[in-house]
């Protein structure tokens, strides 16, 4: 399952369960653009606020010490989680300060999004599927998310707009238009934060698209937005096609969780019985310190809804 976009990061066997970006988000205090002075691995990273975008203002230099999500599956030799930020000059960060006052990043591989020449290497759904998106997109986009998860205002002509454009547009092949590919991604998952509605119609076409994983599993996120007998519908019929990958039919049973639909409690147990029980989750590499991060099988993720039916 390949990501979207890949940032390299010095590994040892400490390993830990990677929060999704709504966690991320959601705890940090503010989030800024800073340029990144030095790291020291055990230490910290050292950086220079350039712009608040959201939350709390910063100002100056300050260091960020230590993380606010860190969740270990794993720890070699007494080794902690370590700052890697090798090749980074202007880095946004999601920063929280802690009971201690120490400034903190979620863990080593998510709460920070870096610049890579005129884009940013994002994170809307999970570190492990970023996008590339240009640095106005992304500025307005995550400025939205982040204050709307903050009780704050946002942009919404501007997002409105976004997400109507790149919805009405066709699923993207990313073989052939990257670009396309990422600002959909980035659409989709704003319908999720953001929670948008309007969007209907324009969201089942990517759900459907079985030849374009990451839209399907960013699909799947949007319809949270949307619980209807017909939204529900959807999400049962990929959740029971056994042709569909694992991967985006347990995200389909996550939405249709935040549904509670009580009334598709005997349709979910039957389809349970004859679930797959094969492992899935995020692939990639096994020396990757994310490989704790949690991911159930199809047939777990379904036992799970069930129970919250009963």
């Amino acid at each position: 399952m390949s990501l979207f976009a890949i940032a390299t990061i010095s590994t040892n066997a400490t390993t830990w369960d990677e929060p999704w970006a709504d966690k991320v988000i959601k705890n940090a205090d503010c989030f800024v653009l800073a340029k990144v002075d030095s790291f020291n691995i055990n230490k910290g990273v050292y950086i220079e606020i350039i712009k608040n975008l959201g939350g709390t203002n910063l100002s100056g230099k300050i260091a960020i010490t230590n993380f606010y999500y860190v969740e270990l599956t794993s720890m070699s030799g007494g080794e902690g989680p370590e700052f890697h930020f090798e090749g980074v000059k202007n880095c946004y960060f999601f920063i929280k300060k802690n009971d201690k006052g120490q400034y903190c990043i979620a863990t080593p591989t998510t709460g920070f999004d870096y610049v890579q020449d005129t884009s940013i290497v994002a994170t809307y759904r999970h570190s492990y599927h970023k996008a590339l998106v240009p640095v106005t997109v992304y500025e307005k986009t995550m400025t939205a998310i982040f204050n709307n998860y903050h009780g704050q205002p946002y942009d919404t002509k501007y997002i409105n707009e976004y997400v109507n454009k790149y919805l009405s547009m066709a699923s993207a092949n990313p073989a052939k238009d990257m670009n396309l590919f990422f600002l959909q991604h980035v659409a989709l998952e704003c319908v999720h934060h953001l929670k948008l509605q309007g969007y209907y119609s324009k969201i089942v076409p990517f759900l459907k698209d079985t030849g374009n994983f990451h839209a399907q599993v960013s699909a799947a996120r949007a319809l949270v937005a949307y619980n209807t007998p017909e939204c529900k519908e959807q999400l049962l019929k990929i959740i029971a096609d056994t042709s569909q990958i694992h991967f985006v039919q347990v995200i389909c049973i996550w939405t249709l969780e935040e549904f509670k639909p009580k009334e598709l409690k005997p349709q979910l147990v039957k389809i349970e019985a004859t679930a797959s029980s094969e492992e899935t989750g995020f692939g990639g590499n096994i020396m990757d310190p994310r490989v704790g991060t949690e991911f159930p099988d199809v047939k777990t993720a379904l036992d799970e809804l069930i129970k919250q039916l009963d």
